[in-house]
């Protein structure tokens, strides 16, 4: 596996930092892969900018930040503003299409998902918004496999939200399997 650099970024109650650990603790625990997760917020709880760092690697990980992502996901304006010029070259940008407004001149491979409304319409709760992004972009890339995020989901979520979480993820592979077609 090429080491993968990976920016998570949004804003504060969308669930980046969950969506980060459970990427890194499904490539290490399933995929038997090294993983280094770490994140950044804003003094707010809410509201404020948020953004977690994933590198997944077959080999030793001996710098735990990522300056230059080779795939980001953007889920607020804020955070598209902020780290769209930092992905390297021909790199993978996932953004939500409620939130995020793309710009043309990034260069990047630019996918444009409704996953915030498709979360809405298909479970009804923007809870799980986060997992079915973490699926689009598993989806897109391949980085791990589904299981390996469900396995880490049936340990993480409380037994009454596994569904909602098992769906969303679904929501967000079914996303990106329509958009490599």
């Amino acid at each position: 596996m090429q080491t993968q650099r990976i920016i998570l970024s949004g804003s504060g109650g969308q669930g980046v930092i969950t969506a980060a650990i459970v990427l890194a603790e499904a490539a290490v625990v399933y995929e038997d892969l090294n993983a280094v997760q770490t994140q950044s917020y804003g003094p707010e709880s809410r509201g404020g900018a948020t953004r977690a760092d994933v590198i997944l690697s077959d080999k030793p990980i001996y710098y735990p930040k990522v300056d230059q992502p080779n795939l980001a996901a953007c889920l607020t304006q804020e955070a598209y503003n902020r780290y769209s010029r930092s992905i390297r070259p021909g790199g993978l940008l996932l953004t939500d299409s409620h939130y995020v407004r793309q710009d043309p001149r990034v260069d990047a491979r630019q996918v444009e998902l409704n996953m915030y409304e498709t979360v809405v319409d298909r479970i009804g709760k923007p809870i799980v918004f986060n997992i079915c992004v973490l699926g689009a972009l598993i989806g897109l890339t391949g980085l791990i496999r589904p299981e390996s995020v469900a396995g880490v989901l049936a340990t993480r979520v409380p037994a009454e939200s596994l569904d909602m979480n098992r769906a969303a993820l679904q929501a967000g592979l079914d996303m990106a399997a329509e958009t490599t077609q």
